[in-house]
């Protein structure tokens, strides 16, 4: 625990369906000052090639509240179009030829275009929170 006045966020973002750090998702951040206040929108960074997002914007003084939005629409179909990882493609190919169809809108499409994750945060403490991602689900918790 740090002896800050406010809490600090970090995440990583984690592609299951390949095994691997996905990289180039965007990342919001978003706080507020008690439950029923209005958020407040701070900025954002993308993941690097690690899936990490090293430079999120620092939470102001007073933050109860914190969101991350994930742009995980954008990452699934550039994935598909990116030509300078044709192992990738390949792998990311393999895997939706194989994944069941998304049955809900018809189509074989990203089912989680984004992704919201708010959580709870007391000042002086780091809050790590990883998203586990694949085409069709997603896991989170805090780590370390």
């Amino acid at each position: 625990m740090s002896s800050g006045t406010t809490a600090s966020v970090s995440t990583h973002v984690l592609d299951t369906s390949l095994g691997r750090p996905a990289g180039g998702v965007a990342v919001a951040l978003a706080a507020r000052a008690g439950s029923g206040g209005d958020w407040t929108a701070l900025g954002g960074s993308a993941t690097d090639e690690d899936g990490r997002c090293k430079d999120l914007p620092a939470l102001p003084a007073g933050t109860t509240h914190v969101r991350l939005d994930f742009g995980t629409e954008a990452y699934f179909l550039s994935d598909l179009s990116n030509p300078s990882d044709q192992s990738r493609q390949n792998r990311q190919a393999e895997v939706r030829q194989d994944a069941p169809a998304n049955r809900d809108s018809g189509t074989a499409g990203v089912f989680f275009p984004e992704v919201a994750i708010t959580f709870a945060v007391v000042p002086g403490e780091h809050y790590h929170v990883p998203l586990l991602l694949n085409p069709f689900g997603y896991s989170v918790y805090r780590g370390s």
